[in-house]
């Protein structure tokens, strides 16, 4: 029933009649209640098929809805996993012909498009069971598989990222180290231990105190990393408009303020600590960026999460601005100079040591944002396979179907659900999933599926589609006999 109607047969029921003066009678105002009820129901129901259409992008997004449209929820966690490899559970070998007679069907949905890639492999083998092309196809942020492994190969993954005050030359500073997840003030709420600056200021008001000193310059340092803070491989309107923040080796609460993202989020963090200062009675005159002589004194530092626990966190809520963070510790972990140059370089490097074919590999960031990005499905099945052997922690870091992560709301009408481990990724016009499902009979096998021309069907169609295609496997007897 339109607005027009409604409208109508309310005007003509105030007019109508009842009696005492025009008054309602309980029975028609009810009525008036339950049409508007059904009315909105209604409503609701179109409005969710025109946005599974694509018919609300240009009021949503003003144009084709990009990655800010999709973001993962804030406060997702999950348990420290133990480390087991998924392969270490007992299971038969896959039937290449079953698996690929799984998909097969799941392949022809229209709504994954004219582009469109698999590849699955018996993750305690490696061996590849269906490829369907090793060409390379945009990830989205299932890109950030490839940075989750490169981080938890080449840094420790008890490693905590450390932020620091020293006295250099006379000025204090605020040093960054490079971690995603400070925050201004205490606050365990759905994440492992995360540093805060109101420790740090406390406990650098203690040593400022113990040198005699109530009044300071305060400067800060965020050298740690190098090259552009906006990387060229995006969108120019992802710094431009919010969508992401500027990669920076200091920043607080993600660089992200009262719905805005800082422009300069060393900068930001600086004066907020000066704030801070201020407030414990330190007379503070901020100053700008340095570079801290390496024979500062230190006064006091606090250390966030484990690179574990936030490969974790970067995984499950597909967290960008983290990965981009990790992406520069790779590179410096590797010898490099901390830049996204640097990152990209060490995962190339240490993909071919794994013996993984990086043939068809375009990489530019860590997160998956850029669009120029391209990978094999068979890369990263390769990756997956090798992970369950050399950083298992990452596969126990993936979404559940149904249950955690940027999949909780997924494969709801598809099987899979509490059998699908994968990393999704979504910008406009692609669709992406990388992970582990085990089948109906037990056979546990690595799974890429991408797709990247899909501007004309509705995203909810294609990622029901993407769904289903991976649900497939789930429900599959493609054990060998």
């Amino acid at each position: 029933m339109t607005a027009d109607r409604l409208y109508s047969l309310a005007h003509v029921t105030r007019r109508g009649g009842s009696r005492g003066g025009g008054r309602l009678s309980a029975v028609t105002r009810w009525s008036m209640v339950l049409v508007l009820v059904a009315a909105c129901v209604v409503g609701g129901f179109v409005l969710v098929e025109a946005h599974g259409r694509g018919d609300l992008n240009d009021f949503l997004c003003e144009g084709p809805c990009g990655p800010e449209q999709v973001a993962a929820p804030a406060d997702l966690s999950a348990p420290d996993p133990a480390g087991a490899a998924v392969s270490d559970l007992p299971g038969a070998a896959a039937d290449p012909a079953a698996v690929e007679q799984a998909v097969s069907a799941a392949l022809a949905d229209p709504a994954l498009g004219p582009s469109v890639g698999v590849s699955v492999r018996d993750l305690a083998t490696g061996e590849s069971l269906v490829e369907t092309t090793s060409a390379g196809l945009v990830p989205a942020s299932t890109t950030k598989v490839l940075t989750g492994f490169a981080a938890l190969s080449l840094l420790d993954p008890d490693e905590r990222f450390t932020t620091r005050t020293v006295l250099s030359a006379g000025t204090l500073v605020l040093v960054g180290g490079g971690d995603p997840f400070l925050v201004t003030s205490p606050d365990q709420r759905g994440f492992a231990a995360r540093a805060d600056l109101v420790t740090l200021a406390d406990r650098t008001v203690t040593a400022l105190t113990e040198n005699n000193l109530t009044a300071t310059t305060l400067a800060w340092d965020a050298s740690l990393f190098s090259g552009p803070a906006d990387n060229p491989a995006w969108e120019r309107s992802y710094v431009a408009e919010d969508i992401v923040t500027p990669t920076s080796a200091l920043w607080v609460d993600r660089g992200a303020h009262s719905g805005r993202r800082d422009d300069d989020p060393a900068a930001t963090a600086a004066a907020t600590f000066a704030n801070l200062l201020a407030q414990r009675g330190v007379a503070v005159t901020l100053t700008g960026p340095t570079s801290a002589d390496a024979a500062a004194q230190s006064l006091a530092s606090v250390s966030g999460g484990t690179v574990r626990q936030v490969v974790e966190r970067t995984e499950l809520a597909s967290d960008n601005e983290a990965a981009e963070v990790l992406l520069r510790h790779v590179g410096l972990a590797a010898g490099g100079d901390g830049s996204t140059e640097a990152g990209v370089a060490a995962v190339r490097e240490l993909l071919s040591a794994e013996g993984i074919d990086v043939s068809g590999l375009e990489l530019n960031d860590g997160s998956g944002l850029s669009r120029v990005n391209a990978i094999p499905p068979g890369l990263l099945t390769a990756v997956i396979a090798r992970a369950d052997e050399a950083t298992p922690s990452l596969l126990a870091d993936l979404p559940v179907a149904r249950f955690s992560g940027s999949l909780e709301g997924r494969f709801g009408r598809a099987p899979g659900g509490g059998l699908v481990r994968a990393k999704t990724g979504t910008l406009s016009g692609v669709h992406s999933l990388a992970g582990t499902v085990t089948t109906a009979d037990g056979v546990v096998l690595a799974v890429a599926a991408l797709t990247d021309g899909t501007e004309g069907p509705a995203a909810l169609a294609t990622q029901a589609a993407l769904d289903a295609l991976v649900g497939s496997l789930a429900s599959c007897a493609c054990a060998a006999d």
